[in-house]
């Protein structure tokens, strides 16, 4: 896991380096403050794909620094133009207190802009990320967003699931979020067997924390 060291706790997400047998996968590339490709070890000749989870700007400030790069296919014609509307960068330009420290002289966050990144691999639900010697398949997860995506490994139990849940504040009230699409997403991941979820905020929950998250999710918004 990595993380932005001069993003501020309410911006800053996580980022996840998994190594495969014959490719590695990066999920989500955090805000771009700084670049990040050049603080992701690599091996020559070995293959990394990088997926966004879904379109937020705390999740796709660098993916245009990669030259293969997968997302939701339901957001992906957002990744081509990297929109205010769809990734809320003009929110993070008005935001008091952006960064907890200048990460250069002259840094302002007035300035910041998301660079286009199309996408190479347009993710669906049921398909699979294979990194040779594990396999992880893409659950549509909307809610959060329309086009949210988790990626679960159902061999080991491992879910990285972005923002659709994590053990910080879930947010459901952006413009193009749906708590009637969450609450379905609450309870489809109630049912799978997730050992550990690696979620796009605060620290990875095992499977029993997450069921009592989606249980509490569930209570507060259907009654």
């Amino acid at each position: 896991m990595l993380t932005e060291p001069f993003v501020t706790d309410y911006c800053r997400a996580n980022i996840w380096l998994v190594r495969g047998r014959d490719l590695d996968m990066l999920v989500d590339t955090g805000m771009g403050i700084c670049p990040l490709a050049p603080e992701i070890e690599t091996n020559p000749g070995k293959p990394l794909l990088v997926v966004a989870t879904h379109v937020h700007l705390d999740h796709v400030g660098s993916l245009h620094e990669f030259s293969w790069r997968a997302g939701p296919r339901i957001e992906a014609a957002f990744f081509e133009t990297m929109p205010d509307a769809a990734t809320y960068a003009h929110m993070f330009r008005n935001f008091p207190g952006a960064v907890s420290e200048l990460p250069y002289a002259g840094w302002s966050s007035a300035d910041y802009a998301i660079r286009p990144a199309p996408l190479h691999r347009l993710l669906d639900e049921g398909d699979v990320v294979e990194l040779g010697d594990r396999r992880f398949c893409v659950l549509h997860l909307p809610g959060h967003s329309p086009g949210s995506i988790g990626l679960f490994d159902e061999q080991d139990g491992t879910l990285f699931s972005g923002d659709a849940i994590h053990g910080g504040l879930l947010v459901d009230d952006m413009p193009d979020s749906d708590r009637t699409a969450y609450c379905a997403t609450m309870r489809r991941l109630m049912t799978l067997p997730v050992r550990v979820a690696h979620g796009g905020h605060a620290d990875s929950i095992d499977g029993t924390r997450m069921r009592e998250i989606a249980g509490d999710y569930l209570r507060r918004n259907e009654g």
